[in-house]
């Protein structure tokens, strides 16, 4: 079969395009022949060598995230059989098999059904994104662990970069339980993105006063904020978020040191959450993928530019190019053609 493998860690040109075996699932795990491989921020991080993805391995393929098809099952896997449609999320965390090949041989528990009305490149589009946008869309003390239409009911999340797969991802969760959403933009094609995904108002913080104008919609203040730049956002947020608001922060563009007026934080009984997927534990994990596919099978994880996130397709053999793009920071989501 063909794959793509790195054997050190550096830049895109330690990607090899090669012929490899096809391996037979162990006890507990299954194998899928990919259509559909999905990149993200992670995949090109973890191949210069940040370590999130794990490592120690001799020969990785990357990217954590793919749809396809189980090609075979191994000893006591229940829940999927041969034939079955599915997503799969952390691939390659931990392990050296990612969705950069035509078949991938992943832990039972990390395979999921993707419901038939739903497709493969939304499918290899739901881990990292989605699971990210569901954690810090249940964090908050005073709002839900699980999400579901109207679990955020009454709830005003403000989505900070909602032009980003994350952010996309966040608003469309959002919207599906019942938040009205606000998200913050740098762009009008970007405004344009985030309206098509379903944000109820968007601020482009470069041309006003985002405080005042996220605050007029919110007079009472935001109960949620999914933070993508927590350093250049710090101040915004403390002049926006209600009591007992909750920050969610997943990245850290710009800068990872975050300055907070520590007095006024403490007036607001703001929580900071900082979340990484890869150590949210299981819990919040199967939390993340019950109701992920839940949305996507009622339509509302759709990608593709009529719904806010442009889709950049590539050839398995072209990973490279995608791991680039990705990296170069690319507006919308890059898919790998697999099979």
């Amino acid at each position: 079969m063909k794959a793509v493998t790195y054997t050190r860690t550096g830049g895109t040109s330690v990607l090899n395009y090669v012929d490899r075996p096809i391996s037979e699932p162990a006890p507990g795990e299954v194998r899928v022949k990919v259509i559909v491989s999905g990149v993200n921020p992670t995949d090109w991080k973890s191949r210069q060598g940040s370590g999130f993805g794990g490592g120690g391995f001799d020969e990785i393929v990357p990217n954590q995230d793919g749809a396809g098809v189980v090609d075979a099952v191994g000893q006591g896997v229940h829940g999927v059989e041969v034939g079955d449609r599915v997503w799969m999320y952390l691939s390659a965390h931990q392990r050296p098999t990612g969705t950069a090949q035509e078949y991938t041989v992943v832990p039972a528990q990390r395979v999921v059904k993707l419901p038939e009305n739903v497709s493969f490149d939304v499918g290899a589009s739901l881990g990292v994104p989605a699971m990210t946008a569901h954690r810090a869309l249940t964090v908050s003390e005073d709002g839900p662990s699980r999400l579901y239409p109207g679990a955020l009911q009454g709830k005003f999340v403000l989505v900070a970069g909602g032009a980003g797969a994350v952010g996309h991802a966040a608003i469309q969760l959002a919207r599906w339980s019942g938040a009205t959403v606000v998200t913050t933009v740098s762009s009008a094609e970007k405004r344009d993105l985030a309206i098509a995904a379903g944000a109820d108002h968007v601020v482009n913080y470069k041309t006003g006063d985002a405080a005042a104008e996220i605050r007029e919609i919110a007079p009472n203040g935001v109960d949620l904020v999914v933070e993508v730049a927590p350093a250049q956002n710090a101040k915004l947020n403390a002049a926006v978020t209600a009591p007992r608001a909750s920050i969610a922060v997943y990245a850290t563009n710009g800068g990872d040191t975050v300055t907070l007026d520590v007095r006024q934080s403490m007036t607001l009984n703001s929580r900071y959450q900082f979340l990484l997927l890869y150590t949210v534990g299981d819990k919040a994990l199967e939390a993340a993928r019950d109701d992920v596919t839940a949305a996507a099978a009622a339509g509302a994880l759709e990608v593709g530019s009529a719904w806010g996130l442009p889709v950049h397709r590539f050839l398995l053999s072209d990973t490279a190019s995608a791991h680039a793009a990705v990296e170069n920071g690319v507006t919308g989501k890059v898919l790998i053609d697999v099979q």
